[in-house]
């Protein structure tokens, strides 16, 4: 038993020593990293507009956010857009032009739009009028309303009382 009780003791003073190792190692001063991209300036316009454009691989996600592999070209694209000299409306037009509405987060609101501005809405009118039809048919229902020896023999139950049925004598209601 002795032996046993060092040997946990011997284990536990090795996982403690390991992660004030490991706590050590991350302390130190490590150089910090240089930006990868000659112009920030650049760089901040394309990741603004990259976050209003999305993905149309991941679709759930902006091609500032995603690693798919067109989000990539499509940021170039941006990137050597803004650096060519067009403006920001000039880059969103383009990729609108060629991919659709789809593409914008924000889709301007118009026919070919009305579904995915106004479906939601649509859904929460339709969803409330469900509840409120089956709130009020809720309300027409009678409550089952017991008589005396109904009452009677769910107290004998209750109490522990016998599980014999009641008789075909007593009315129900």
């Amino acid at each position: 038993m002795p032996a046993d009780r060092f040997l946990r003791a011997l284990r536990g003073a090795a996982f403690i020593g390991g992660c004030l190792l490991g706590a050590a190692a991350f302390a130190t001063d490590a150089p910090t990293a240089q930006p990868l991209v000659a112009d920030p300036v650049l760089e901040a316009r394309v990741l603004d507009l990259s976050h209003k454009l999305r993905c149309l691989v991941c679709q759930n996600q902006s091609i500032a956010e995603s690693h798919a592999p067109l989000a990539v070209d499509l940021r170039d694209q941006v990137r050597e857009q803004l650096a060519a000299g067009r403006s920001e409306n000039e880059v969103v037009d383009y990729l609108v032009a060629r991919y659709g509405d789809f593409v914008l987060y924000a889709p301007p609101f118009k026919a070919t739009t009305l579904l995915l501005w106004l479906g939601p809405a649509a859904l929460l009118l339709a969803g409330a009028g469900w509840l409120a039809i089956r709130l009020r048919r809720r309300e027409r229902e009678a409550a089952v309303t017991l008589s005396e020896a109904e009452h009677r023999r769910a107290r004998e139950l209750l109490a522990g009382g016998s599980a014999v049925p009641p008789s075909s004598e007593e009315p129900r209601s």
